[in-house]
């Protein structure tokens, strides 16, 4: 009698950094417990460079803990120079027309080890839609915060006033959170965004949960981090498991394994030149895989880490391929105080006692790893749920110093106030407080994935893969 066949997931990622990573994670932590996980997402671009950093083997099983895991790369259709690609508005669409019907041929494919769950993020929200066709259970990662959660939820069921074309300036208030500005919500529901389709996208992802079905919400955080608006999540919408398995980077640590979600290999000197510093003596500067400053913004970031006299380790990425984004142009004088590199290892510098703060776009991922390392963050949002992570950190973790308010302020932030909050964060009883505060939170994140932690046993009990 052969035996039968391990219960197979099936991750679907949409092809951003920022999604592939957290995803990839829970992809391994799955596969850990003794069941195959196919992680899938587009060839171009980030499959490709994934092969690439990593030696990935496509369709190749790569034991992992108890299970396997194995990647699956498909082409969107595009060219690399299709402009499509870099229009969210037109590559959407297609990327939805093109994926489901790759989806349904890989899950076909797989019919010896039949696919028993699919999980996405929320920028794929069409991965329901197979999964209803197919008959098959699907769950959702939240890769933002909780309250971010809350917020579009709200806003999607009309429960509070939000801003409008009329009145662009309301406050929001939501249960469990603190009153939040019009320009700290996260900024894809707001009018005056010019980027409400991502928003779009991801108000699609509560459209499809909305049934009397229940269904399984992973979200990377903590239970201590946001306890009360986890509750009340949880109280408001009794049909979802909402389930806190994060920090995943930091969940993901406790697992044996080489795979890795980079899309560049690092720098190979970036721990070793960090060795060299002092202990909390360098300035971590990265502002995302998406977020283009402006290059005059660039130039007062410079210039005003020179006149902060620190050192400093700063990640500057080329323009993507295809993009008509001009490459930044920083002062010569730079190299001579610290360290430009087109990657990183960000867990790895983050938790290096060289750091003494992290100049932030304060995307979620950033934001986890930092509030993990114990490491003050100098926020600088750009949109999205960046400027409402950069409120949590500042006023209610209190481990953040407000460098700029996001797209919404308009304005170019001056090397003056670069100084004075590099320094704010960096030196003095402030500066103190901050670090005594990030080293909280770090002990409460490390408790979560401990052995019995908050997030282990939210992990340890799920019987999403087994049961259905």
């Amino acid at each position: 009698m052969e035996p039968s066949p391990l219960p197979h997931v099936m991750l679907v990622s949409y092809p951003g950094q920022g999604h592939i990573s957290p995803l990839l994670r829970l992809g391994t932590l799955i596969a850990s417990k003794g069941l195959i996980v196919t992680f899938v997402t587009t060839e171009q671009p980030w499959g490709k460079k994934m092969r690439q950093a990593n030696k990935i083997q496509e369709g190749v099983l790569k034991p992992v803990g108890l299970g396997f895991l194995r990647f699956e790369f498909f082409s969107d259709g595009l060219t690399d120079d299709d402009k499509k690609r870099s229009d969210f508005n037109a590559f959407r669409p297609h990327i939805e027309a093109v994926g489901k019907q790759e989806i349904k041929n890989l899950v076909k494919r797989y019919n010896k080890e039949p696919v028993t769950c699919l999980i996405n993020n929320a920028y794929v929200p069409w991965v329901c839609d197979v999964a209803e066709e197919l008959q098959i259970p699907c769950a959702v990662l939240w890769v933002q915060s909780c309250t971010c959660l809350s917020a579009y939820y709200y806003y999607h069921r009309g429960l509070v006033k939000f801003p409008t074309k009329t009145e662009p300036d309301i406050d929001v208030e939501i249960p469990c959170l603190p009153l939040l500005k019009h320009d700290e919500i996260p900024s894809f529901l707001h009018t005056s965004s010019p980027y409400t389709p991502y928003g779009e996208v991801i108000l699609d992802q509560f459209k499809r949960l909305e049934n009397d079905k229940p269904f399984y919400l992973f979200i990377d955080t903590f239970r201590k981090l946001e306890k009360d608006i986890i509750d009340h999540m949880s109280h408001l919408c009794p049909q979802a498991i909402i389930s806190p398995v994060g920090p995943l980077f930091k969940m993901a640590e406790t697992i044996s394994s080489d795979v890795k979600g980079d899309i560049s290999e690092p720098a190979s000197d970036c721990i070793e030149w960090l060795d060299s510093r002092e202990p909390s003596s360098v300035v971590y500067i990265s502002f995302g895989t998406i977020a283009n400053l402006k290059q005059e913004q660039m130039e007062e970031i410079a210039h005003g880490v020179l006149s902060s006299g620190l050192s400093f380790l700063w990640v500057v990425r080329p323009p993507m391929e295809g993009s008509l984004v001009e490459p930044h142009v920083l002062p010569r004088e730079l190299e001579e105080k610290g360290k430009i590199v087109e990657w990183c290892p960000q867990e790895r510098v983050l938790a290096h006692p060289a750091i003494a703060c992290f100049l932030s776009h304060c995307g979620w991922n950033s934001t986890m790893e930092t509030l993990t390392s114990g490491i003050p963050v100098v926020c600088f949002p750009e949109w999205g749920n960046q400027v409402t992570d950069a409120v949590y950190l500042v006023d209610v973790f209190k481990t953040g110093v407000r460098l700029g308010r996001g797209e919404a302020e308009k304005k170019i932030v001056s090397r003056e106030v670069v100084v004075e909050k590099l320094l704010e964060a960096t030196v003095g009883e402030k500066a103190v407080e901050l670090r005594e505060n990030a080293l909280r939170w770090k002990e409460e994140a490390e408790a979560a994935v401990a052995y019995s932690g908050s997030s282990d046993r939210n992990f340890r009990v799920l019987r999403l893969w087994t049961s259905w």
